[in-house]
Order: structure tokens, then sequence, then C-alpha cells
């Protein structure tokens, strides 16, 4: 049998799955506008609790394979599109007394299965700067933002509709009806950090930019229905000073409890990021505090629109108030290019621990990545993240992660 390369066997997949109204007389743009990629992503996980408690550490290592392949439009008055996922995991090593990584589908106790893997395809539309897509979605709008910090994406799905008819006014409007989350298999109903669940999060949004495009002003509502109801907005203001590039991101979200919710969720969360850069160096002050008798409630495993969320610790707890310093530095500065690296520093207290009091936690992180500039691996990326915590509220841990990435475009 004639041999075939990988990578062709994958174009021809990726073809197959975008291409199946390619026959229409007025599909022209759809093949030719296709565009399709394999992402690999090879992840190891170490966290020491630093006691010898029931469980010392979760340490596993896991290959992941992510698809996407998004099709062009047809051609006409309203353009048809459809787009492709996929996702596969690949167990590497793991063990019962050190699973719970959430890099695989599975919990201290039980090391699980060997791989999990899931599919989404996405119809969408256009009109003129209007789409609208249904199905598998990807949100990364301010108060619905999926994560990407383990092995596979987290995925959603729903039907999304965005509006740029109007020049520098970018408005979205959707239903999320349920979610893939990042170690699962299985669609579920959505959950919130605080409250219940629900199958469906509605949201209605946008952002308006002026200011010769220096100054963007938000605002956004999102209803999990039954559980909570939020209000963000958002001021983002960037400017050159000399030399120094300079930014501000101001994020206010009003949260409360709504339908047959049954905890009194009454939330306030100021959120504020300063940047100044300088060539190749950056430098941020963030500040944050969760104002209410809960933590801030927002999406199960999003990334929430908040200054102090980093990697492991979101400084969101009942009445936190919290600080963060941060350096980054890209290293082409002294002769390494493709080097960039930040260290922070965050520091939370005045949380409140009921009848213990108040409490206290600060979390060091130090993040480097090195993607290789040339050779027939270019683009590889070399990504190791280190964090500290000690917390009067959870266990103190030690944390390393080491990434590498590699996506080989098909189409």
């Amino acid at each position: 049998m004639k041999h075939v390369r990988p990578k062709a066997l994958a174009t021809a997949v990726a073809l197959s799955l975008i291409a199946p109204m390619a026959n229409q007389a007025t599909a022209a743009g759809f093949v030719e506008d296709a565009k399709a990629s394999l992402q690999l992503r090879n992840f190891y996980f170490n966290r020491d609790f630093r006691d010898p408690g029931a469980q010392s550490k979760a340490e596993e290592w896991a290959q992941g394979f992510i698809f996407r392949a998004q099709s062009g439009y047809t051609e006409g008055a309203v353009g048809f599109g459809l787009d492709a996922y996929a996702a596969l995991g690949l167990k590497l090593d793991s063990a019962d007394d050190r699973a719970g990584t959430g890099l695989l589908p599975n919990s201290f106790g039980n090391e699980g299965p060997g791989n999990y893997s899931h599919a989404l395809l996405t119809g969408k539309a256009k009109v003129s700067k209007t789409e609208l897509k249904v199905g598998g979605l990807y949100p990364q709008i301010p108060i619905a933002q999926a994560s990407d910090i383990r092995l596979i994406p987290q995925m959603y799905t729903g039907a999304n509709l965005s509006m740029g008819e109007i020049e520098n006014l970018d408005v979205q409007a959707g239903q999320l009806r349920d979610v893939v989350f990042r170690a699962s298999t299985n669609r579920e109903d959505i959950r919130a950090t605080v409250g219940g669940s629900s199958d469906r999060f509605n949201y209605l949004g946008g952002n308006y930019k002026f200011n010769q495009n220096s100054t963007t002003f938000g605002l956004w509502r999102g209803e999990l229905k039954d559980v909570y109801g939020q209000t963000l907005v958002n001021l983002i203001h960037n400017m050159n000073a000399g030399d120094w590039k300079l930014g501000a991101n101001l994020a206010y979200f009003d949260t409360r409890d709504i339908g047959s919710q049954p905890m009194d969720i009454d939330h306030k969360m100021k959120s504020l990021m300063l940047s100044a850069g300088l060539g190749h160096h950056t430098f941020r002050v963030g500040y944050q505090h969760s104002d209410g008798d809960t933590s801030f409630p927002y999406l199960a495993e999003n990334n929430p629109y908040i200054a102090n969320y980093v990697q492991i610790l979101d400084f969101a707890r009942a009445d936190e108030k919290s600080w963060q310093a941060r350096y980054d530095l890209d290293f082409a500065a002294v002769g390494l290019p493709g080097l960039r690296g930040f260290v922070r520093y965050i520091r939370g207290s005045n949380i409140d621990m009921g009848p213990a009091g108040r409490g206290k936690e600060w979390e060091r992180d130090i993040d480097f990545t090195y993607t290789l500039q040339s050779g027939p691996l270019k683009n590889l990326a070399i990504q190791w993240r280190n964090a500290m915590v000690r917390s009067d509220v959870i266990r103190d841990m030690d944390e390393n992660r080491l990434i590498l990435s590699y996506t080989i475009p098909l189409l």
C-alpha cells in the first residue's frame, strides 16, 4: 500500500470536515479562504502541597492534540460556513495517589482513563459585518472567557451574534447552553463558582473605541439562569508619553442572585491594572477588591476578567483586597530573541473567614517562554511556569508546569 504522510492525511481530514458545501456554484470563498491547524501540546504538571497529608502532591504528564478548521464563506448576500474542532488527550504518566491536576478526567484516588476526546461543529452565517455562529463556541468576552490553561481548552455549545456595522462599535449577544470542561468529554450544565448551575447563560454587551482608538468603553450584562445576574462596566486607556507606553484597565462588576437561587449574592468587584512599558521592559501594578459576603461569582473554569486572577489563585474571596506587582522582559534586549519572561507577586488580605476572623494569602509566579526562531522546529514554544502559594484559607503549595506547544498548519 502506498505510504501516506501524516500531514497529507490530516489535510485531507480537514477538507472533508469543512467542505460539504464546496460543490455549490456560489461557494468560491468557502474552500479558498479555509484554514486548518493541528496543535500538539505536551504538558507536565507538579503541585507540591508542602505537607504529608492524604495527598502530598499532584503530579501528571499528558499529551494533547487540538485540531481546528475554519471554512471561508460562500459568496452572495448571505455567506455560509462551517468550523470544526476536535481534541484528544492522552495520559503519559499518572497514579492514584497523585491524580487530580486538571490535565486528565480523574481525581485523587483514581488515575482515570488513558485518553479522552471530544469534537464540535459550528455553523456560521455572515451578512456585511454581522456574523452568527451556532454550535461549538470558545467565548472570549469579558463576562465569559473560556479557559485554555490545561491540556485541552474548555468549550461551550450555544449561539453568538457579533455585530460590527457601526464604526468602532463591537456588539455581541448570545446564549451558552452547556459546557465541556477542560478535563472532560461530557456536555454538562454551566456551573458558577458561587451558587449553582444552569442550562443557559445569556449575555449582551459591547465595546466602543474612541479618542483615536486609544480609549475603549465596555458595557456587558450576563445572566446564568436562576443563579446570578452580572453587569460589567469597563474602561481601557492607552497612551504614549515620550518613549513610554502607558495603559490602564478599570473593571467594575455588580453581581446579584436571580430567579430560584437559594444563596444570597450581592457582590461588587473592583479591578484595576496599570502598565508602563519602555522598550523591552514592562512594569505593571494591579489592585482588586472583592466586596461581598461571598466570593466573586463567575463561570466555573473561566478566566475571570480581573487584575489578580493568576496561575493558582484569583484573590476573589469574600471581602478580599489584593495588590499585584509584575515585571515583564523581552530578552531580545540582551541578545536572546524568542525568550520572554515575567515575575509577579500578589498579596491578598482582609479575607472574611467567618468565625475564624480575617485571613491573608500571597502568590509568587515566575514564567518563561522560549520560541524557536529557526530550523525544522521553528515556532516550537517551551514554557516553564513556577508558582508559590501561602494561604490562611487553603493548603500551601509549590507548583511547576512545563509545556511544549507546536502548531502544524494544514491549510
